[in-house]
């Protein structure tokens, strides 16, 4: 009985997910239907028989998320729990205590009380670890999903208990309505100039840059910085809806293709626009991703802003959402999307991907277009600014740095020491401070090691096990010590990049988001030079003409 509900299962959703619209797979139905018939039997034989029990629900979700992910990184598998998040970020609100956390090796951190939020409010502070939530201790608990426990109904409360610089306490939190504006600053940067940073493109995205603007402008604004960097896109109408704040009635701003007819549009500005001629510029990076390339790329075929920073990250692939069984669903890559001009984006070719390598549009022949005035744009590896802001290249020990421990607990550890900092506008960070942070790295190598020194400590364990490792023990600690420090000396080859996260993550524990816009706005390279582009009227026309 018990197989033969699973083997329902498991086909219905198969059946689902492979055979979304019958007529796409007229032609190859029959192969589905064997692979459908195989993998059955496969799992059917698998619950009977393997020694010992397994988890259908858990199987069948690793084995639908594996082949999801063979095909791009944007086709996924969602449960009923995973749809939840997705409404979240897409409605930009949902109930609970308002904190960014982090679960790693069944441990939850606070990352990010937001400010003003019930988590700030009753106390907490980025790097406290919660140890229970209500009745239930964390490190008896199985799963990653521990973060959504914090969630709830509005005017209910949590109780935490919590562990900061080695000392347990007891909070209680009163939830509320959370809401995460796509438009977490915006301010004048002098006299004439008015700057928006837009992190996000949710359903609140055009109505709140719309906000932003005209209170701006009620404020003098005549020239506009829109910072875009590291906003990863979103809703597509969204990006449209913003576009056409800049541009006239009935233009196109971005044409969708897919295989299946009716998901090939042409998207059109609908209404008439906020402004036609105030002066724009428009900073991306290599992590402004989808809609903000869609809001970038049309900007700049139009040559309506110059578009201005690192060249973007490249998606022009277009998902959509579709319903399968139990409250599951799937978001699939449908479409490809082109610019105005007629040009596709898109970086990654995962049709001609190889096991360990994805080639790039960008590496091939590129196509050229045209911009209205007649500029020279190209298709493949996003969009690239008007204006590039060169930087040194982030070498992979730099990632590898930013994707650790290391700086989020040495800011932990500063923060503590240091009562207070100047206001966010004053405060740069010294190379005082970078040298101890530096030489934090070498005295906590935990928080940060690199794979070579991961596979060093393997090849020890294996050689203990051999028997032959306490010869080569004080050999070992010296070379690691030696890797150590020549590890932290190559960091130097990104300290600005380096020094400019440090800054962040020490204005953010002091001064919540709102001080690390109020630092940029005073000290950041790429506002200064748009500030200045944006007073000098025949260098910004010349750009686009």
């Amino acid at each position: 009985m018990i197989v033969t509900k699973i083997k329902r299962y498991i086909g219905i959703s198969f059946l689902v997910l492979f055979i979304g619209s019958t007529v796409a797979f007229k032609s190859n139905f029959f192969e589905i239907a064997k692979q459908l018939e195989i993998y059955t039997t496969l799992f059917k034989e698998l619950n009977m028989y393997y020694i010992d029990e397994v988890n259908p629900a858990e199987l069948n979700e690793l084995a639908m998320k594996s082949m999801l992910k063979s095909l791009d990184p944007y086709t996924n598998f969602y449960d009923e729990q995973g749809i939840e998040d997705v409404r979240i970020k897409r409605s930009g609100e949902y109930g609970g205590i308002g904190a960014y956390t982090h679960y790693k090796d069944k441990h939850l951190y606070i990352l990010e009380p937001y400010k003003d939020a019930p988590a700030a409010v009753a106390g907490l502070k980025a790097g406290d670890e919660i140890l229970e939530i209500d009745d239930i201790i964390l490190k008896d608990y199985e799963g990653e999903n521990t973060g959504r426990m914090l969630r709830g109904t509005p005017d209910t409360f949590v109780q935490l208990k919590i562990l900061r610089q080695g000392k347990e306490r007891i909070i209680s939190v009163k939830r509320s309505k959370i809401e995460m504006n796509p438009v977490p600053f915006y301010s004048m940067v002098d006299a004439e100039v008015g700057y928006i940073a837009f992190v996000k493109f949710n359903k609140k995205a055009s109505k709140e840059v719309k906000k932003a603007i005209y209170d701006l402008k009620d404020h003098g604004m005549k020239k506009l910085i829109l910072d875009i960097r590291g906003n990863p896109g979103g809703l597509l109408n969204e990006a449209v809806s913003i576009t056409n704040m800049f541009i006239p009635k009935d233009k196109v701003v971005v044409t969708t293709k897919s295989k299946v007819k009716k998901w090939s549009n042409t998207y059109k500005t609908r209404n008439e626009p906020l402004d036609l001629d105030i002066p724009i510029v428009v900073l991306v990076n290599g992590r402004s991703a989808s809609a903000s390339e869609i809001v970038s790329g049309s900007l700049q075929d139009y040559d309506r802003a110059v578009i201005m920073g690192e060249r973007s990250f490249g998606k022009g692939l277009v998902q959509r959402y579709r319903k399968l069984v139990y409250g599951a669903q799937m978001k699939l890559t449908i479409s490809k999307y082109y610019t105005p001009s007629g040009r596709c984006i898109q970086e990654l070719d995962y049709t001609n991907r190889e096991e360990y390598e994805i080639p790039k549009f960008s590496d091939g022949e590129v196509t050229t277009f045209k911009t209205v005035n007649g500029r020279k744009v190209t298709d493949g590896g996003g969009v690239l600014p008007d204006v590039q802001i060169e930087k040194p290249k982030t070498l992979n020990l730099t990632k590898n740095l930013f994707a650790s421990d290391a700086l989020f607990n040495y800011v932990t550890d500063y923060y503590y020491k240091n009562p207070t900092i100047p206001e966010p506008s004053q405060f740069k960070l010294s190379d005082v401070v970078y040298s101890s942070f530096k030489e934090y790295v070498l005295t906590h190598n935990d928080d940060f090691k690199t794979i070579s020194e991961q596979q060093f400590d393997e090849a020890i364990e294996k050689a203990n096990d051999d028997g032959y490792g306490t010869k080569i023990k004080a050999e070992y600690s010296l070379f690691m010590d030696a890797v150590a420090q020549e590890k932290v000396a190559q960091l130097d080859a990104n300290k600005e990049e380096i020094k400019d996260r440090l800054t962040e993550e020490i204005v953010k524990r002091y001064y919540y988001e709102e001080g690390v816009y109020q630092q940029k706005l005073a000290f950041d390279p790429s506002i200064v030079k748009a500030t200045s582009l944006l007073h000098n009227e025949k260098k910004y026309l010349k750009l686009l003409k």
